[in-house]
């Protein structure tokens, strides 16, 4: 496995008692009292702040943004599946994504029939997770994408009770209306990253474009889902003017990945963020998004492991996927709901997530 052992990352973390860093202190201080105690959010320059704290604060700085989870969120962790309907062969050129057919991974368009997507929720649904989502690789969904969504909700809510949330590009208002119209509970349109980072990561649509699309999901009444990826060569101050602008969106989840770098990508000989960079960027996330479902994503399982994964949870996490992602494997779900099990985290019921 890629990244920090367990062992050193059990570690780096206990550490040895440091000499007293003010400006350390300081911010942490500060965010006590401002997101825990009063539930206000850290601002782009505090979030910085708190991404440059020294490896010495980090098991601080975690206990902290748990705290902040339990107080603003409660103990409760929303558990989601996802299966992709339409895989591989998307035009963008996201250079994180093997789904694009501009690069020379190996990943094939492949669509996937009414009944094996199902089966696939149904399978979800039985590892007590609440919600299952749909996602397809398209740079926005065009008639019979529209087509197969329409029959494939109408039979995943026939067949099973699981809250049926959708990703599938960017839309038009047309698209977004009915969507609504479906019942797709909530909707996924990640935009990846800062926007000051963004032409780095994508050239063919804009970061404008993205936020447009996620206004209008707003503004139709279903929840917003969305996110990015870190580690994917953007600095500190561009991951704090993410989480920024996340905060300005108010979406109801991010989901927070992590670079898994895909053979053939533009990305594909990058290294996978450190451990301990990782568990901060969770923890200021955390502070700069206090009441947001904050979702553990793609990625984890190399750059954190399994204890790394674990202090997550106990640093601001309080969502998981569970299974697999789309091109890359997961860990197992039993493995996921047995650790929030040893960790006293109940897993939310699906009339807590309507």
């Amino acid at each position: 496995m890629i990244g920090v052992t367990d062992i050193d990352l059990a570690t780096d973390l206990a550490g040895t008692t440091p000499a007293v860093d003010n400006s350390a202190v300081d911010i942490l201080a500060v965010a006590r009292e401002q997101v825990l105690d009063e539930g206000r959010a850290l601002d782009e320059r505090q979030i910085l702040e708190v991404l440059e704290l020294p490896d010495d604060r980090l098991e601080e700085l975690l206990a902290l943004a748990h705290e902040v989870r339990e107080r603003w969120c409660g103990p409760e962790v929303e558990v989601e599946g996802i299966v992709s309907v339409k895989t591989g062969g998307c035009p963008e050129d996201c250079h994180f994504c093997s789904q694009s057919g501009q690069f020379t991974s190996p990943v094939r368009a492949a669509w996937l029939d009414i009944p094996s997507l199902v089966r696939a929720a149904v399978e979800t649904a039985a590892t007590g997770a609440t919600e299952f989502c749909i996602v397809a690789a398209v740079r926005g969904p065009d008639k019979r994408l529209m087509a197969q969504m329409r029959e494939g909700v109408k039979a995943i809510r026939e067949a099973v009770d699981i809250n049926v949330a959708a990703s599938l590009g960017m839309l038009s208002q047309e698209q977004v209306d009915e969507l609504a119209e479906m019942g797709v509970h909530r909707y996924n349109h990640n935009l990846e990253t800062a926007r000051s980072y963004f032409t780095e990561v994508v050239t063919t649509h804009s970061w404008q474009e993205r936020w447009d699309t996620l206004r209008m999901v707003r503004d139709a009444g279903m929840e917003v889902c969305c996110g990015g990826i870190v580690g994917m060569g953007e600095t500190r101050a561009q991951r704090a003017e993410f989480a920024a602008q996340l905060a300005e969106l108010e979406p109801d989840e991010v989901p927070l990945n992590f670079l898994n770098p895909r053979p053939g990508t533009p990305f594909g000989d990058r290294e996978p963020l450190p451990a301990k960079e990782a568990l901060r960027t969770i923890a200021a996330f955390r502070l700069a998004l206090p009441r947001t479902i904050l979702r553990y994503a793609g990625g984890r399982e190399i750059t954190l492991g399994d204890l790394g994964t674990e202090q997550g949870l106990l640093g601001g996490i309080n969502a998981v996927i569970v299974g697999n992602y789309l091109t890359t494997l997961g860990r197992p779900a039993t493995a996921d709901l047995e650790l929030l099990d040893r960790l006293s985290m109940p897993v939310k019921a699906l009339s807590a997530t309507l």
